[in-house]
Parts: C-alpha cells; structure tokens; sequence
C-alpha cells in the first residue's frame, strides 16, 4: 500500500547527509526556522530545502509563465515575501497573474495578492509537503541564485488541498537533483561621493516626476544610492525622523483606521498589502500587524535610517516613509492607500506630516 508521503513523492525514504544534519539539529532545537538552520549549518536555504528530496519534497519545474497562474488554483492562501529585517504575510487568491513577454518580469494584481516580480533572479523552486504537529503543511517555495528566498505560498485550512497533488505532478521536474547552481552576488554598487553628484539636476528631476514608479530611473541616471539621494534631495521632498515613529505611524493608522500600502521586498519579489492595520502588537524589538488576513513582522531594531518622502506625481505629491538598514537596504516602505488616477489620502498625509523632523 502507497504511504500518503510516497503518492506526493515517489522517493521517499532517502535522505541526505545534510538532510540527517538538520533534523539532528532540529531535534535539540525543535523551534528553529529553516532559514536559521540554513545558516547554522554554514548552507543557503535553498540548499537545506533541496535536502529534503526524497523525503517530502519535489523539485519543480521554474515555468513561471505557466507555474504562477497555476498557483490560483490552490484557492485561498497564504503568500510570503520577506528580508534580512521583515517579513510580509498575505493571505488571498492567486489571481490577474501576468509575466512579461521576455520572462523577466512578471505582476500579481488582485485585490488581495498584489507582487511585483522580477524573475530573471528566480532560480529554482520546491513543493514541500511538511509533517508538523498541526498536520501536513504544503508550500511551494521559490530560492534565487544564491539560495535565498525570494517568495512562498502555503495552502491553508480553506485552501483547496485537491488542487495540490495534480499541480505537483504537472510541474515536477523530470531530475530530481538536489544540486544547486548557485552564483555568487553580484558585486554592490559602490556610492559615489556626494561632490561627484550634480545635486542641482538631481533636484529639478525630482521635482518634474510625474509617477513614483519612475523614482528608480532617476536613481540610475543621477548614479545615485536611495538613501544618498534622500539626502541630497532637500527637505522639500524628503526629511529624515527617528526610526520609532515607524511603528508610531503604523499605530495612529490602526487606531484612525487609515488604510494603508506596505510595501515589503526583497531583490527579487515585492510584496503589498493595501488595507487597514488593525492588530498591532510588540514582541521585545519584533513589530508585528497580526490581523486575519495579513500578518507583519518587523524587526524594529534594524532600521537606523527612516525618511518622509515626497515625490510628485501627475495625481499630486505622494508621501511615503521609508526605512532603511544600517547597509542602505529598503526595509519596508509605507503609503496610503490610493489607486492610480487618484490623489493620495489627505488623513493619510495628515498622519505622515505629523511626524517630527529628527533633529541633527
């Protein structure tokens, strides 16, 4: 008789030398997240997860262009997309998926579901059926080329779990190898001194923007870090605040009920939530929004830079605050909620204006 294991993976029973060393260390530490053994074990986390085949894991096929509309037929559940600092939960449909023609870029745009792609880092991804002590989790979990993750979806209670199976072996890669191809980063971008940036032209750019998403161009034009650029742009459009009114904006948003965009992001997947915050909650330095359908983790301690932002747009000035790592890396940034087309919230501005200056 086929065991429930061996109909979603035909091999299992074998395990891998990595694989015993997780679950060695698993057993003296039973809490810790795969992510954190990954990097105790001194291996990506792509590389733990490729460690499971054959025990309750299948390698899939990277069609994205096939793989990601196929996701809306698991029904309701739960996408992650998260950072070194922030981790960003969504539950919802998987649903108005579309991947550009040349395959490296690709959108999600329901109402619930809302990711920006950018695939040509995606590398490979796993279906994992996971025995926990709540039952069997199912998740489909994508890695880049160096083993990070980049973007999750689980099945929840009120997925459709009949779905799973033929979805599996649809995409199921033929070789079931657990060898990654893994590349190393791509050396960063080196900040030129702010004497070798033309301050002047990078402020009439600035002030002429006519759509917030053309913010990255101007960036790449004036060669210019985010968080150089910030500072050189004036306060007119942007003025940094202590790192604690982030949580303190995201508290007056809940108890206002101002909805809110937060964005969440990683190199390879941005992730959005549109919609109020309702249940805030501190855990030591952890921020967390812990509402039904979406969930937030922050940690708070890693943002030692945040800014008001103001970019101007054809809908008028868009104001966001965005938090920064100690190395210049988006964390997390904050809108309100709006539509194209439409001018940004004035109870939102009002809440983001209130913030104090952070004196030098």
């Amino acid at each position: 008789m086929t065991s429930h294991l061996q109909a979603e993976n035909p091999n299992a029973g074998v395990a891998s030398d990595l694989y015993l060393a997780w679950q060695a260390l698993r057993g003296e530490q039973p809490k810790m997240r795969a992510r954190d053994a990954a990097a105790h074990l001194a291996v990506s986390e792509g590389e733990l997860v490729a460690s499971r085949l054959g025990v309750d894991t299948v390698r899939l096929n990277p069609e994205w262009a096939t793989l990601l509309p196929a996701l809306g037929e698991l029904g309701y559940i739960m996408a992650l997309t998260r950072n070194e600092d922030c981790v960003h939960e969504r539950k919802g449909y998987y649903r108005d998926v579309t991947v550009m023609a040349n395959g490296q870029m690709g959108l999600v745009v329901s109402p619930d579901i809302d990711l920006r792609l950018f695939l040509g880092g995606w590398a490979s991804v796993f279906a994992i059926a996971e025995e926990t002590a709540k039952g069997t989790q199912r998740s489909i979990q994508v890695f880049d080329y160096q083993g990070v993750a980049v973007h999750k979806v689980f099945l929840t209670e009120d997925s459709n779990e009949a779905a799973w199976a033929p979805l599996v072996e649809r995409f199921r890669a033929q070789e079931q190898t657990s060898r990654l191809e893994l590349k190393p980063l791509p050396a960063p971008v080196v900040a030129k001194p702010d004497s070798e940036i033309d301050v002047e032209s990078l402020r009439s750019a600035w002030s002429t923007l006519k759509d917030t998403h053309h913010f990255f161009a101007l960036l790449k034009k004036h060669e210019t870090t985010r968080t150089q650029a910030l500072r050189l742009a004036g306060s007119e459009w942007a003025e940094p605040l202590a790192p604690s009114e982030l949580p303190k904006l995201m508290e007056a948003a809940g108890a206002t009920a101002v909805p809110l965009m937060v964005f969440v992001g990683n190199r390879h997947c941005i992730q959005i939530h549109s919609g109020t915050v309702k249940n805030l909650r501190w855990m030591d330095t952890w921020f967390n929004v812990l509402d039904p359908e979406f969930n937030l983790h922050l940690k708070s301690h890693s943002v030692t830079e945040l800014w008001r932002v103001r970019k101007p747009s054809s809908d008028g000035v868009i104001t966001s605050f965005e938090a920064f790592d100690a190395n210049g890396e988006l964390i997390v940034q904050l809108f309100g909620a709006r539509k194209p087309g439409v001018p940004e919230l004035t109870e939102w501005r009002a809440l983001a204006e209130a913030a104090p200056v952070l004196e030098a």
